[in-house]
């Protein structure tokens, strides 16, 4: 199996809900399909084997699965920005906002000290790549830590939402950004994915 069953699950399950969302809950979003995700893994493995990671930094909760799956093959630790802040989260954090589209307003995130170290190489992997909001909220933690972001990784990208641009404009076109699935515009008609 290869990446090409996520862009085909994507264009038969995937609903276009009107305003940009899409929805893929029965894929990434609620429902959890693992040999999926083992493909995700699998991908991300082969994208960012050959650079040095320290760890995996993503967002709960639609992150965490990919994110792991990416850890597994990568043989590193992941770590997910919580969006409220437990009791046992005690000592420094690291806290940052993002507007989100989906949830209608803005989300908090946060990640302890315990976890991000000064001097790390640390891979951001999520579910989607949109407006780049969450991207460049985790990527401000990850400057804030004083660590070093080396690669994005994402299962989905909505390129018509220009997050991509926006990473490079906030000064990350040297690393690498990488989208299993692109997808060109989507409508009533229904959702077309580009051809890279």
């Amino acid at each position: 199996m290869t990446v090409q069953l996520l862009k085909q699950r994507i264009l038969t399950e995937g609903v276009y809900l009107g305003n940009g969302i899409l929805k893929v809950d029965s894929l990434i979003n609620h429902q959890v399909q693992p040999d999926l995700m083992g493909i995700i893994g699998k991908e991300f493995g082969k994208a960012f084997g050959q650079y040095k990671i320290d760890r995996i930094l993503t967002a709960e909760i639609s992150g965490i699965m990919p994110a792991i799956m990416a850890g597994l093959e990568l043989n590193v630790p992941v770590v997910y920005a919580r969006k409220k802040r437990p009791i046992t989260m005690s000592g420094h954090i690291y806290l940052e906002t993002a507007a989100s589209h989906t949830k209608g307003g803005e989300v908090h995130l946060m990640v302890s000290g315990e976890f991000l170290h000064s001097g790390e190489s640390i891979l951001i992997i999520d579910d989607f790549l949109a407006s780049g909001e969450t991207l460049l909220a985790m990527a401000r933690i990850v400057k804030s830590a004083g660590a070093h972001l080396i690669g994005v990784g994402c299962i989905i990208e909505k390129r018509f939402e220009h997050g991509r641009k926006r990473l490079e404009e906030a000064g990350y076109a040297d690393i690498p950004i990488v989208s299993l699935a692109t997808i060109a515009h989507m409508s009533e008609r229904g959702i077309v994915l580009a051809d890279d």
